[in-house]
């Protein structure tokens, strides 16, 4: 698949067929994520694939509790409740959403990504405001792992809604203390149709020549 294409069109998956996920192109996926940017070339992310029935169905006992939590917090639960009074299109993709939460011990293959904490340089530790940095060292690599995972024709649902779990997540996969929990990626074969192109802002809306709100030629055209 062309790059560009699998980046315009590998959509957030949350309904699967039941069908098995082959071993080998998981491999072949997480073969191709590792050459993601790495920070020293520390290479921290680490992944624990899961396909036990039992275990998905206890990371979906885990996950469910955050998810109701966000719902109420988003304002998603009264759209859950109420749907006629809101727009259809945002109510479809919070109950596709909610299906996915429900059913996650469904989908047939977890995949769990960690980050050695040891291998983060977080640069921005000491400034006034939350930070953002050390997800530099594990986040380009999921990204690289979705779009693998879409060449290889599977969808993928990245959330990170277990990692205030944690602790939990841990114990239950064994996973040792050094190792921070960094995302959580249902995959399986995609039962809805794949769009042809994601609907995202401009460039317009974000990019900027020089300085803050200074138009980029060009950038008007995308």
């Amino acid at each position: 698949m062309d790059l560009s294409e699998a980046m315009r069109c590998a959509p957030t998956s949350r309904r699967f067929k039941p069908d098995l996920v082959p071993r080998e192109a998981l491999v072949r996926a997480l073969d191709s994520a590792r050459f993601a940017p790495s920070g020293g070339n520390r290479q921290g992310w680490r992944v624990v694939v899961v396909e036990d029935a039992e275990r998905r169905a206890a990371l979906r006992d885990l996950y469910l509790p955050r998810w109701r939590a966000y719902t109420e917090q988003t304002g998603a639960a009264r759209m859950l409740a109420q749907p006629e009074s809101f727009d259809p299109a945002r109510v479809r993709m919070v109950r596709r959403a909610d299906d996915y939460a429900n059913g996650l011990d469904r989908v047939p293959v977890h995949l769990v990504v960690g980050v050695r904490l040891d291998d983060l340089a977080v640069t921005d530790a000491e400034l006034p405001r939350q930070s953002i940095v050390g997800g530099a060292s594990v986040y380009p690599f999921v990204q690289n792992l979705l779009l693998a995972l879409r060449a290889e024709g599977l969808g993928a649902a990245l959330t990170t809604l277990l990692v205030p779990a944690e602790a939990e997540v841990r114990r239950l996969l064994e996973i040792p203390d050094e190792v921070a929990l960094a995302a959580h990626i249902g995959v399986g074969y995609r039962a809805d149709p794949w769009p042809q192109q994601l609907a995202r802002r401009p460039v317009s809306e974000f990019a900027f020549l020089e300085r803050w709100g200074q138009s980029l030629p060009g950038a008007e055209c995308s």
